[in-house]
């Protein structure tokens, strides 16, 4: 493993690490396509893991609270998903600088990203989570919540706000180690913090012995504890272990809002954050749609949705690794180890991708009845839905992969266009046009429609556009040169 010296100066290079500290492989050396492997796995276990502590929170609320519950959660969970998606964005810009920085050897700019981010992400979170506590009443009465949960999704979101800065925090270190190639160690933490919250949302919402019956604001402190427990555990290892990450005694100096650095996460991470936005604002759109068809396909639709979040994971996980990859051979300089990046990442794709579509509509009929039931006439719409549409997330996974190593170089505006265009310039126009004649049948062809027209214009981008140039910082002294 590399050392980390603060006598370093910025564009010094970092001495070459003992093999003896090696633990893990560095992503600009090496098979890439076994690199690449090791490296999405751990990525898509915790991807996996977020998806069932989600799933079996749900359920606690649902079954100890009742439906009440799960309304008002799912109303404070949407606000919470906007302020991810921001702190999404600027994690994974810095994401980026430490990839890129690792990757040229220039541990000043490492550390200098390092420590811009915590102290913004301080800032930023405690302030939102103060505004949050005192407002959260009047954001829910904003969005319509139902007045029959209200109380309940204020006292759920008041306390979420509470847990913003560990959360933002705990987000930003493991996609920092993520950067710096190490995609076990969040995983390990991850899985820590899942066990926790799944474990205390019982008891802190019923109580038990001396612990008093909390109700919806149990659930939630739930997830606050796990979170806080979580960032506190793995601050502890980075400084146990000898990260390269951690900020040393001698290194507080870093601890500041570096203007170059902060410049380049907003202008860098609020692009990336805005993908988000634009795809859940889409697929609200899309609901809305769907909701014309009535009950019926309403809930196909549902059961489509969930089984779809599982068959994306493989390309989230896959693009997430590749944009790490492709950040350290920017800063190295490896083009030629990026274009294979991006190729291996677009195989194991289509391979994983497309085997899960594959493997679900061979079993549909059983797959649809773990959530409608057997004898729901809803089956078979959603096995209609899923033969028509589920083929488009090959194509979605492709434009993530080649967007993902785009992005890696700073390229951040193009693919938050492309995705723009295909979601609310095609898949909702060709689906509102299309209905009159087509039915509910133009929803589910307007997701291939979309998707296609987005791989489109990636793809003509990644093999004519000027990403190679682009960078993440005005001066960065590791322009790329292709």
């Amino acid at each position: 493993m590399l050392h980390s010296q603060s006598s370093l100066k910025r564009d010094e290079p970092l001495a070459a690490p003992p093999p003896a500290r090696r633990a893990r492989p560095v992503l600009t050396e090496g098979p890439i396509a076994r690199t690449l492997v090791m490296f999405s796995l751990p990525i898509l276990g915790s991807s996996i893991l977020q998806s069932l502590n989600a799933s079996i929170n749900a359920v606690w609320i649902g079954r100890l609270i009742g439906a009440n519950g799960l309304s008002a959660s799912a109303n404070a969970n949407s606000i919470m998903f906007f302020l991810m998606s921001v702190g999404f964005g600027l994690g994974l810009a810095a994401t980026i600088l430490i990839g890129q920085g690792l990757g040229a050897c220039n541990m000043t700019q490492v550390k200098r990203t390092v420590g811009t981010t915590l102290v913004f992400f301080i800032i930023l979170s405690l302030a939102i989570g103060a505004g949050g506590f005192i407002a959260a009443p009047a954001m829910l009465a904003v969005m319509r919540t139902p007045p029959e949960v209200l109380g309940l999704a204020a006292a759920y979101l008041r306390v979420i706000f509470l847990a913003l800065p560990a959360i933002y925090l705990y987000t930003f270190v493991m996609m920092a180690l993520r950067g710096a190639g190490d995609a076990r160690t969040p995983f390990v933490f991850l899985a820590i913090s899942a066990v926790l919250d799944v474990g205390l949302n019982p008891i802190l919402i019923r109580g038990m012995g001396p612990i008093p019956a909390l109700g919806i604001a149990g659930s939630a402190l739930a997830t606050l504890l796990s979170q806080w427990i979580g960032l506190a555990a793995l601050i502890f290892w980075l400084y146990a272990s000898r990260n390269l990450l951690r900020i040393t005694r001698g290194e507080f100096h870093y601890l500041r809002l570096d203007g170059e650095i902060l410049r380049a996460l907003i202008a860098k991470g609020l692009p990336m954050g805005l993908q988000m936005i634009v795809m859940s604002s889409s697929m609200l759109a899309m609901i809305s749609l769907v909701n014309l068809y009535g009950a019926m396909t309403v809930a196909a639709y549902g059961a489509c949705f969930q089984l779809w979040s599982y068959i994306q994971m493989p390309a989230m996980a896959v693009g997430t690794a590749v944009s790490s990859m492709a950040a350290q051979n920017v800063g190295a300089r490896r083009w030629d180890r990026i274009s294979r990046i991006a190729g291996i990442g677009v195989l194991y794709n289509v391979l994983l991708t497309g085997a899960l579509v594959l493997i679900v509509t061979l079993i549909d009929r059983a797959a649809f009845a773990l959530f409608l039931g057997d004898e729901s006439p809803a089956v078979d719409i959603a096995r209609h839905i899923h033969t028509v549409a589920s083929w488009s997330f090959i194509l979605f996974g492709v434009a993530f992969v080649l967007s993902s190593v785009v992005r890696a170089t700073g390229a951040v505006v193009p693919p938050l266009i492309f995705l723009f265009i295909a979601m609310w310039l095609v898949r909702l126009p060709f689906a509102w046009v299309l209905t009159p004649r087509l039915g509910a049948d133009a929803i589910w062809w307007s997701f291939p429609a979309g998707s296609a027209v987005s791989l489109l214009l990636l793809l003509a981008y990644y093999g004519f556009g000027d990403w190679r140039k682009a960078r993440m910082m005005e001066h960065d002294a590791n322009i790329p040169v292709s």
